[in-house]
């Protein structure tokens, strides 16, 4: 049976800050075989939820380099992962407006508008949540406390962590 547990956005963030701009050297480095900032996301969630999800194929988790989900790296297997419908161990997510993030939620970016190639942790806002306002961390052209507006994209999502769901313990 699952339990819903909390989000630690915090835990998330500080791990953001850490890490933006170095490699966790617990993860592999997935920069130069088509970019690193879905795994740096996912280190940064999992930072803040602390479950993983080892269903094969179609989990999020990450053990090694070669021994880890497709959501863990994909950013439309992230995105697909976090919006499933049916509850597993691990984090969710729905997709909201620039309005409804707040700082340990994510933000997907389609620079050609047709597929989405990049996936930013939200660090911080600024008043009300605006292009401007909007502060992501990312790999893949490491960043952190980087303005959404500083990006060049034509279409953008926005994912709001729900929940986090883990296996409830016998007792």
């Amino acid at each position: 049976m699952l339990e819903r547990i909390a989000y630690n956005r915090r835990a998330a963030v500080a791990y953001a800050h850490r890490w933006a701009f170095q490699r966790n050297p617990n993860y592999y480095d997935y920069e130069e075989i088509g970019g690193d900032c879905t795994n740096f996301a996912s280190q940064c969630l999992y930072a803040g939820a602390g479950v993983m999800d080892f269903t094969p194929d179609f989990g999020w988790y990450y053990l090694n380099a070669n021994d880890k989900a497709p959501a863990w790296t994909g950013v439309e297997y992230f995105y697909r992962y976090l919006i499933r419908q049916t509850p597993t161990p691990g984090p969710e997510a729905q997709v909201v407006r620039l309005s409804q993030l707040r700082p340990g939620d994510f933000v997907q970016l389609s620079a050609r508008g047709d597929s989405f190639t990049h996936t930013a942790i939200v660090v911080q806002i600024l008043g009300r949540p605006t292009l401007r306002s909007v502060l992501v961390a990312s790999h893949s052209y490491d960043s952190d406390y980087r303005p959404l507006s500083t990006y060049s994209f034509q279409k953008s999502r926005f994912l709001h962590i729900t929940a986090v769901w883990r296996q409830q313990e016998d007792g």
